[in-house]
């Protein structure tokens, strides 16, 4: 079945933005021999000057976009996060807070009106984004929310130096970048690229990569398996490892580890597309018009991390860590009385916690250097052990 048939139907003006990039990929296919690996097609895709996903002007997070992040849902998030970035903050002399693509500036305005009723503000909140459009919604949505604290908002074009203390945050981040994807067959792995036919973007497989087939070799997967390896963002831990004097990466994300993200039952991988709050697996199309993603190979993240002179200082499920963060207590401080109100922070809840929501499939992982442990968030549960 078309899967497009089943999505609503882009306007006219979506459909000329989405050709001109298409057109952009066309030309680097065809200097490029007729095909591109997927991790530079979904690059493209995503972050094209003016044109991919993020970059463009289209509207992405919220009831009236494609996907709904944990911030957009519930400022009960944020000040969860507040909590353990406090606890970190105050270990630290002069820290900061640096968010690596903050999306709408919904994490970045609740943590820090919470960080203020904390006492615990950081000298200066960093944001590294490198979209014009979401640079401008950040900044609205602070000016909004927290107009008095601007002057601590600092957005940058490039990483700090390599004296940064403080907390480097990042949520839904490493989803979104550039992965490879691979397929087994019994004579070898192949990679796979995109190419154009028939006037239509379509798959192409060449035979795979050193880098890939050093990675993918070992694990002994069945012909036909399919999946990816994100590079991108093991080569993202170590840029953070490099910029970070002293404090703690803190990431969360959908994922697995290692066993689990390939496992034997995992043979399509995990690719997804979101568009208009529908999920699914075609990436060929609707390009620029729609989110690409891939889950998370924490083991990988980890191994990164501990290449790069991080140490791991825990890992667990969002349920985990929110509750940990003093989520109960948050909960605890709502007026019953308020009906309304009260109903509705109990949903808010149950969507960030309940397994079938995003309780268990999203994960937090925590990076550092040296600040001393426990950290707050990984007390009520600590999965480094599965990593």
């Amino acid at each position: 079945m078309d899967i497009s048939a089943t999505l609503p139907q882009p306007s006219t003006e979506e459909c000329a933005h989405s050709e001109k990039l298409v057109a952009l990929i066309r030309n680097e296919i065809a200097s490029d021999g007729g095909a591109i690996g997927f991790a530079r097609f979904m690059e493209l895709a995503l972050y094209a000057p003016a044109l991919g996903y993020y970059s463009a002007g289209k509207q992405k997070f919220g009831d009236g976009g494609d996907f709904i992040t944990a911030p957009e849902l519930s400022p009960l998030f944020a000040r969860c996060v507040a909590r353990q970035c406090r606890q970190i903050l105050v270990q630290l002399e002069r820290a900061d807070i640096l968010e690596a693509g903050a999306g709408s500036g919904a994490l970045a305005a609740d943590l820090l009106v919470e960080l203020e009723m904390l006492g615990a503000l950081p000298d200066r909140y960093f944001i590294l984004e490198l979209s014009a459009e979401l640079r401008e919604r950040q900044a609205r949505t602070l000016k909004q929310k927290a107009p008095h604290l601007m002057p601590r908002v600092h957005w940058l074009d490039t990483l700090p130096d390599g004296e940064f203390r403080g907390v480097i945050l990042g949520n839904e981040l490493l989803d979104a970048m550039p992965v490879e994807r691979f397929r087994i067959y019994d004579d070898g792995i192949r990679q796979l690229h995109v190419g154009w036919e028939n006037q239509k973007l379509v798959w192409k497989e060449r035979p795979a990569n050193e880098a890939i087939c050093r990675r993918i070799q070992p694990l002994g997967l069945p012909s036909g398996y399919t999946s990816e390896i994100n590079f991108h963002a093991e080569a993202w831990v170590g840029s953070m490892a490099r910029v970070l004097k002293r404090g703690v990466v803190l990431l969360i994300d959908y994922g697995f580890p290692h066993a689990e993200f390939y496992h034997p039952q995992r043979c399509q991988g995990t690719l997804m597309c979101h568009y208009r709050h529908r999920v699914h697996d075609n990436p060929l199309i609707l390009v620029g018009l729609q989110d690409i993603t891939a889950h998370v190979d924490f083991t990988a993240v980890a191994a990164a991390a501990d290449k790069a002179g991080l140490s791991v200082l825990g890992y667990t499920s969002q349920a985990a860590f929110l509750l940990a963060s003093g989520l109960d207590e948050i909960a605890a401080a709502s007026d019953p009385e308020n009906t309304r109100r009260h109903l509705e922070l109990t949903q808010q809840i149950k969507k960030l916690t309940l397994p079938s929501e995003m309780g268990e499939l999203y994960k937090v992982i925590a990076l550092g250097r040296s600040v001393d442990p426990p950290l707050q968030g990984f007390q009520i549960q600590d999965r480094r052990g599965r990593l």
